[in-house]
C-alpha cells in the first residue's frame, strides 16, 4: 500500500457556486495512532462544514498534507504552510502535528473556508500542561459528592470527551490520583487476595485502565499514576500484614506509616507490575504526607526509594516521575517548611535524575499559594508555608519545578479572566519552571449534578460547562500570546455573533472570586470557598464569611489592606501608597467592573438557547456576588469605624451597606434558584458538631446561606464601641 494514503472529500467553500462542492485530499505520511487521530479530527472538521467524502484517486481541488515530523521545529511545535493549492502540516513530533491539525480544525469550525487558513506556527512556552484528576473509587476524602462520580468515571465514552477536550486545548498529560489504585489495576502476582474483585471485575477494570492510557497515547497525552502513601487495600491488610495495630482500613490520612516489610514488598511489586502491565502508562507520582505520620522526612524519602523508584527500576523499562515537595518538615502529617527539607529533597530528586530508567527531567511539584490558586498571580505561600530558594538556586538540571494550581473555589458556576492566567504564566516562567498540574481535590468534572431540570443543555458532563475555564488554561500555559479573539471566536460558534462580548463579561464579573481570595488568607482546601463566600468560622466549620471575620481576616496578598488596618490608619490619620489595594479601592472595582458585567450581558438573548441562558446567568451571578462583596467591604469598614471610634453616623452607614449587601445576595438567589439544584459539596462533609453520616449529604445553594447573610444586618444593628483599655 502506497505510504501517502489518500482521503477525498468535497467541500463548499464560500465562494464557489451553491451547486458545486470542492474537493479536498487528506495526505498523512505514517499510520501512527496520532496521525490517524488527527486525520480522524480533521475529516469531522470538515464534514461538518458539508464536505463530503469519495475514494479513490479522483482529483482534488486543495489538499491538506501531514509532513513528516521536523525537529528542527522543537518539540510540540508546528508550523501551517501553503504551496499553490495544498496546506502542509508539519509538527516538531508526533503531538506538535496534532495541534497543528487542531488549529486547523478550530478554524474550520469557526467558519473559515479552507482558502482563508493562514499560514502560521505555534510552539509550546511551557514543556508540561497537565490536568490534575482525582478518580471517584478510594478518593482523597470519602465523601457522596465524590462517589457520585463512580459510574460516569467508569465510562469510556467519558474518558474520550475528556482527552478530546485536554488535546484541543494544549494540554499534554493527565494525572490520575487516588489513595491507593493497585488493587483496581492488577491482581498482584504475590498477594491476589490484596483485590476484592472477581476475574469478571477484575477484567472489566482492566479495560478502563488501558482504554484510558491507550486513548490519551492517540492523543500524544502522557499519563501518570499518582498515589498517596502509605495505604493499603482492606484486603491485603486482612489477608498479609501480621500488625493489625497498623492495619488503616478506613484510609485515614494523619496517621503514622506503616513501613513494615511486608508493606515494602507489596508495594514495590504493584508499582513493578502496573507498569509492565500497562506499557502506555507514562509516569508514577510520589506524595510524601498522607499516611506518613510518625516518620522524618528522610525516613519517608527512604521508604518511596525502597518502593516507587524500586519498583520503577524493576519494571526494565523508562519512566518519567513527579516528585511532589513534602509540606511538613516534622514527623507529623501536617507540618512547616523548613531550609533543611527542601535541601534533603532537592538531594532526593538529584538523585533519582541520575537514574538511567527514569526518563527526565522530574517533575518537582509544589502547589501555588497552597490550595487556592485562583487569587493572586504572586507566589505568597505553599503548602506548609514559606518556600525558600532552594529548588530555584543554582538552577538544576535534573528537574523543572512545576506549580499545582488547585481550584478548591469554584465547581458550579462558569469562571474565566484571561489577563489573570496570562499574568500567572508570566510570573512562573524562570528557566527552572517546567509547567503547571490543574485541577481540584474536592471536586471531579464529570457527573452534572449542577443543572437544574427544564430543558435540553449543549453539554452532557461537569467539566463541558467549565470549557472556558480549561480552554483558558490549556491555550495560554501553551501560548500566552493566544489572543482574546480565540475565546470570543469559541462563544461565537456556540451561540452566535450576540454571544461576542460575554468573554468580556467573564473577564470583569468573574475577576470576584480572585480578589476575594487575595484579600482573605486561607490555608488548606475548606479554609476558603470564594464562590460560596464561605470559609472556616472560629469552630473550624465552612459558613458564611460573616461581616466580623471580614474585619479582622489577614489578606493573603500582599499589596491588599485588611479592614481592619485599614481602619486603624485612617483612624490614625494615615494615608496608603497607591500600590496598595484598600477596602475602599477593592470595592470601587468591584462595583465597577460588576456594573459592566451585568450591562454587556443585558442585551443578549437567551429564549432559544438554555444553554446560553446558564452562560449569561453565570456572569450575573458573579457580578451580583462581586456587588454584594463590595458592600459588605464598605459595611465591614464602617463598622469597625463605629466600634473605634464611636461614631453613630458610621452605624447607620454600616447597617445600610449590609442590607444592600443582602439585596444583592438575594439578586443571586433569584438567578441561580431555577437553574441550579442543591449541591453535594465535600467541603460540607467534614464539619464539626456531628457524624460524618450526617453531614455527608449537606448541600449547598446561595438561598441556604441567607439567614448568615442577614445576619451581618444585626450584628451591626447590635454593635457597641470597643472600650479602650
Amino acid at each position: 500500500m502506497n505510504k501517502h494514503v489518500l482521503v477525498l472529500l468535497w467541500l463548499l467553500i464560500g465562494y464557489a457556486p451553491a451547486s458545486t462542492a470542492q474537493r479536498v485530499a487528506i495526505r498523512q505520511t505514517d499510520q501512527s495512532p496520532q496521525s490517524r487521530y488527527a486525520v480522524a479530527q480533521l475529516t469531522k472538521a470538515l464534514s461538518s462544514r458539508s464536505y463530503s467524502v469519495q475514494s479513490g484517486n479522483q482529483p482534488a481541488d486543495f489538499s491538506i498534507r501531514l509532513a513528516p515530523a521536523n525537529a528542527g521545529l522543537g518539540a510540540e511545535a508546528y508550523s501551517l504552510d501553503w504551496r499553490q493549492k495544498q496546506l502542509t502540516i508539519t509538527g516538531g513530533d508526533a503531538r506538535g502535528m496534532i495541534y497543528g491539525a487542531l488549529s486547523v480544525v478550530e478554524d474550520l469550525t469557526n467558519g473559515m473556508a479552507l482558502p482563508q487558513l493562514k499560514p502560521r506556527s505555534e510552539r509550546p512556552h511551557l514543556p508540561l500542561r497537565a490536568i490534575k484528576f482525582d478518580l471517584p473509587w478510594d478518593t482523597y476524602r470519602h465523601s457522596y459528592a465524590l462517589d457520585l462520580h463512580y459510574e460516569t468515571c467508569r465510562d469510556t465514552l467519558y474518558w474520550q470527551a475528556f482527552l478530546d477536550m485536554m488535546v484541543a486545548n494544549r494540554f499534554n498529560a493527565l494525572s490520575l490520583w487516588n489513595l491507593h489504585p493497585y488493587p483496581f489495576m492488577i491482581r498482584p502476582t504475590n498477594f491476589p487476595a490484596a483485590t476484592p474483585f472477581s476475574e469478571t471485575q477484575m477484567a472489566d477494570w482492566q479495560r478502563l485502565f488501558k482504554a484510558i492510557f491507550r486513548m490519551a497515547s492517540e492523543r500524544a497525552i502522557e499519563t501518570y499514576l499518582i498515589p498517596f502513601n502509605i495505604f493499603t487495600s482492606p484486603e491485603f491488610s486482612k489477608a498479609y500484614n501480621p500488625n493489625p495495630a497498623l492495619n488503616n482500613l478506613d484510609h485515614k490520612h494523619f496517621v503514622d506509616g506503616d513501613t513494615s516489610a511486608i508493606v515494602k514488598r507489596y508495594t514495590r511489586e504493584c508499582v513493578t507490575q502496573v507498569l509492565q502491565e500497562y506499557p502506555e502508562l507514562t509516569g508514577f507520582g510520589l506524595t510524601l504526607g498522607e499516611g506518613m505520620g510518625g516518620m522524618t522526612p528522610q525516613q519517608r524519602e527512604d521508604w518511596m526509594n525502597q518502593t516507587i523508584i524500586e519498583g520503577m527500576r524493576q519494571a526494565g523499562r523508562k519512566t518519567k516521575l513527579v516528585h511532589r515537595i513534602p509540606f511538613s518538615s516534622t514527623t507529623g502529617s501536617l507540618g512547616i517548611t523548613s531550609v533543611e527539607t527542601e535541601k534533603l529533597t532537592r538531594k532526593s530528586i538529584e538523585r533519582e535524575g541520575a537514574l538511567d530508567f527514569i526518563e527526565g527531567p522530574i517533575w518537582a511539584d509544589l502547589k501555588y499559594n497552597w490550595s487556592h490558586a485562583h487569587s493572586t498571580p504572586t507566589l505568597v505561600k505553599v503548602h506548609g508555608g514559606k518556600l525558600y530558594d532552594t529548588y530555584f538556586n543554582p538552577v538544576p538540571s535534573a528537574y523543572k519545578v512545576t506549580w499545582t494550581a488547585r481550584n478548591e473555589d469554584f465547581f458550579c458556576l462558569r469562571w474565566g479572566v484571561p489577563e489573570f492566567v496570562r499574568a500567572h504564566v508570566k510570573a512562573n516562567s524562570q528557566p527552572y519552571v517546567g509547567g503547571y498540574f490543574l485541577g481540584s481535590e474536592t471536586y471531579i468534572p464529570a457527573r452534572d449534578y449542577f443543572t437544574a431540570p427544564g430543558g435540553p443543555v449543549d453539554w452532557r458532563y461537569a467539566f463541558e460547562r467549565q470549557w472556558l475555564f480549561y480552554k483558558l488554561w490549556g491555550r495560554l500555559l501553551y501560548n500566552p500570546a493566544t489572543a482574546d479573539a480565540v475565546f470570543r471566536a469559541e462563544f461565537v460558534r456556540r451561540y452566535g455573533p450576540k454571544a461576542g462580548p460575554l468573554l468580556e463579561a467573564y473577564a470583569l464579573a468573574s475577576t470576584t472570586p480572585l480578589r476575594l481570595a487575595s484579600a482573605f488568607d486561607f490555608t488548606w482546601d475548606f479554609s476558603l470557598y470564594s464562590e460560596g463566600m464561605m470559609a472556616h468560622d472560629a469552630d473550624k466549620n465552612v459558613s458564611y464569611i460573616s461581616v466580623n471575620q471580614q474585619i479582622t481576616q489577614p489578606t493573603l496578598d500582599p499589596s491588599y489592606v485588611s479592614v481592619s488596618d485599614y481602619v486603624k490608619t485612617s483612624n490614625a490619620g494615615g494615608t496608603f501608597d497607591l500600590d496598595k489595594m484598600t477596602p475602599a479601592r477593592l470595592a470601587r472595582l468591584l462595583e465597577q467592573d460588576c456594573q459592566k458585567a451585568l450591562q454587556l450581558v443585558k442585551p443578549i438573548p437567551t429564549a432559544a438557547s438554555r444553554s446560553l441562558r446558564y452562560e449569561v446567568a453565570d456572569v450575573q451571578a458573579w457580578a451580583n456576588l462581586g456587588l454584594h462583596l463590595a458592600e459588605k467591604l464598605r459595611g465591614a469598614v464602617a463598622l469597625q469605624t463605629y466600634r473605634t471610634t464611636g461614631n453613630e453616623t458610621s452605624k447607620q452607614a454600616a447597617v445600610q451597606h449590609l442590607k444592600a449587601a443582602l439585596r444583592y445576595w438575594d439578586a443571586v438567589i433569584a438567578i441561580t434558584r431555577p437553574l441550579y439544584n442543591d449541591m453535594p459539596l465535600v467541603h460540607l462533609s467534614e464539619q464539626k458538631g456531628s457524624t460524618w453520616a450526617e453531614n455527608d449529604k449537606l448541600q449547598f445553594h446561595w438561598a441556604k446561606l441567607r439567614p448568615a447573610v442577614a445576619a451581618d444586618i444585626t450584628i451591626a444593628e447590635q454593635a457597641t464601641p470597643i472600650r479602650a483599655d
